[in-house]
């Protein structure tokens, strides 16, 4: 029985889907599994599930250069020694957590891809908030008026 065309024998894509501009082919992610922690009693201890996610966004060849400096300033504060990582180890099955760490990184880098939004607009006041200033700086203005007054005329 064969595969369908680009995916491997465990039914994980062969490149990663990004947006419908970019993809990372599978030759730039680098896979590591370990054991995991966490829930699953013995099957824990005997299987790697737990499923580490690397991606070289200053080497990668898919993205164009701009997208690059895009990424690696957006993704910054993710980056390490020049390396993106995802960890997964939420599932029990190391396939699981392979589609998992795939899809969190590929939400990531489409975050950072997607373009900055307008810079916002300074507007001045609205026309009400100006009448009520200006309706509070006459009603002061009479206030104090009323003050003087009083005091002069009974001296």
């Amino acid at each position: 029985m064969s595969e369908p065309a680009g995916r491997d024998a465990r039914g994980v894509a062969d490149e990663l889907r990004v947006n419908h501009r970019v993809s990372i082919p599978e030759s730039e992610l680098v896979e590591r599994f370990s054991r995991s922690s966490g829930p699953g009693g013995q099957h824990v201890n005997t299987t790697e599930s737990r499923v580490e996610l690397v991606f070289f966004p200053e080497s990668s060849r898919a993205l164009s250069w701009r997208q690059r400096e895009q990424v690696l300033a957006r993704l910054s504060h993710r980056i390490s020694a020049g390396a993106l990582t995802v960890v997964e180890d939420g599932r029990r099955s190391q396939l699981a957590n392979r589609k998992q760490a795939r899809r969190r990184l590929a939400d990531l880098l489409a975050e950072a891809l997607r373009p900055a939004p307008p810079p916002r607009r300074r507007s001045g006041p609205s026309a009400g908030a100006k009448r009520r200033r200006l309706e509070d700086k006459r009603h002061r203005s009479a206030i104090k008026r009323t003050r003087g007054r009083g005091r002069m005329e009974r001296e």
